[in-house]
């Protein structure tokens, strides 16, 4: 009896998802467990896997929207798995290609076998690689992989098609033709658009700036940087400074980690502020599809390697769509380093419902006065520091006191490492 491929529950607040692409053809044999289509959520993209072996058949095609408990599939369990064909038996029929022999010395005739041809490298790539390859005619074996393992992704497979596209003449360029097309908002940017503009309308949202000098930070970085690589395996970078700083703020100023929470029923009147002990701080990650933003969690008890490793292991997820919805979810603090696009200075916007989000900014050497010769110019490594604060339970004066408290923990590591 054909078994359903049914939509599960993916989390409280999904009730549908859309039909990104089908990872397995319709027709095709699939294995127990074995991804057979990509989900678009407004979270992430995840893959679904066959709850059963059998042959697929599709009744949901790529762009349907469909509800949580929904039937995409059927999969056909009485269907036996495909058998390797037999290799080919050589016959010495007419127009067939002649096969070598050599005499033995006894006078036998000794067939010699033609040698085999290589087998052509498999090219290791993720399931939405292979699909955009597909899709376009593209050889996988001639896309440069940056994937872990030196896996393709489906990031270097459009980067190909770009530097293909941009190589080959307009059509219409020299009769001056303009294009015009049309794609389908997916269904992440859909809901980034609609949590910006509910954050602009629903929290009394300022911004408050400050800046910090890298100078001591960088001189740490670049002076134990191979150390630290060689001992845990991952590099430093300057988020694990910015998240350690942010919790130091954070346990000092604890209404930028708290939540403005509504009424929650006809009998209470008044909303409340959740205050939280724990800091589960998220980092914006930048995609092909949109701004993700997922969370590192209890980073109060969590040491540079651990803040690191943590950072890096969501970044190589979030750009290969394997983020789960958990990991999606619940963070009490955002930080957003618009340095790595050469931002100079932002106003970012909350993630509600969210009360604080730290900008972070691109560094750059200006003149300021030199904290060690008083009354003297020198050039120095700055970067500009930028907290959107929802001002309904954050003060001005709590706003500034967290810059300020990041800045002169940046300024000076060796507070973060012994905790004052």
């Amino acid at each position: 009896m054909p078994t359903n491929v049914v939509i599960p529950s993916l989390g409280e607040s999904i009730s549908e998802v859309v039909i990104n692409s089908w990872l397995k053809p319709d027709g095709a044999y699939v294995k127990r467990d074995e991804d057979i289509v990509e989900l678009e959520t407004d979270k992430a993209n995840m893959p679904l896997p066959a709850p059963i072996a059998g042959v697929i058949r599709h009744s949901r095609v790529p762009g349907d929207t469909v509800p949580v408990g929904g039937v995409i599939a059927v999969i056909d369990e009485s269907a036996a798995p495909p058998t390797a064909p037999a290799p080919p038996v050589a016959t010495a029929a007419s127009g067939s290609a002649a096969i070598p022999v050599a005499v033995s010395p006894g006078g036998h005739m000794l067939a010699s076998a033609p040698a085999a041809a290589p087998a052509a490298a498999e090219v290791r790539a993720t399931p939405l690689a292979k699909k955009v390859a597909d899709e376009s005619r593209v050889d996988l074996s001639k896309v440069s992989a940056t994937g872990p393992g030196g896996r393709v992704r489906e990031q270097d497979v459009k980067a190909f098609l770009g530097k293909a596209a941009a190589a080959a003449p307009v059509p219409g360029a020299a009769a001056g033709g303009r294009g015009v097309r049309r794609e389908r908002m997916s269904t992440l940017r859909q809901r980034i658009a609609t949590r910006l503009v509910e954050a602009q309308h629903n929290a009394a949202m300022l911004t408050t700036f400050n800046e910090c000098d890298m100078t001591n930070v960088m001189a740490l970085r670049n002076k134990h940087k191979d150390a630290f690589e060689k001992r845990h395996g991952v590099k430093l970078g300057f988020m694990s400074f910015f998240v350690r700083a942010a919790v130091a703020a954070l346990e000092k100023y604890p209404s930028v980690n708290a939540f403005i929470v509504p009424p929650s029923g006809p009998d209470s009147k008044a909303s409340e502020v959740e205050y939280h002990d724990y800091c589960d701080i998220a980092v914006a990650v930048g995609t092909e599809r949109g701004l993700v933003v997922p969370v590192l969690r209890n980073c109060e008890s969590l040491g540079f390697a651990e803040i690191e490793s943590g950072i890096n292991a969501l970044a190589v997820k979030a750009r290969d769509s394997k983020l789960t919805i958990e990991e999606m979810q619940g963070g009490t603090f955002t930080i957003s380093n618009g340095g790595v696009y050469g931002s100079l200075m932002s106003t970012p916007i909350l993630n509600p419902p969210q009360s604080g989000i730290l900008g972070m900014h691109n560094i750059v050497k200006r003149p300021v006065e030199d904290p060690e010769n008083p009354g003297q110019i020198a050039l120095r490594p700055m970067m500009y520091l930028a907290l959107s604060y929802d001002h309904r339970i954050v003060d001005g004066a709590g706003a500034v006191g967290f810059l300020k408290a990041i800045r002169e923990g940046i300024e000076d590591p060796a507070r973060l490492l012994l905790g004052v």
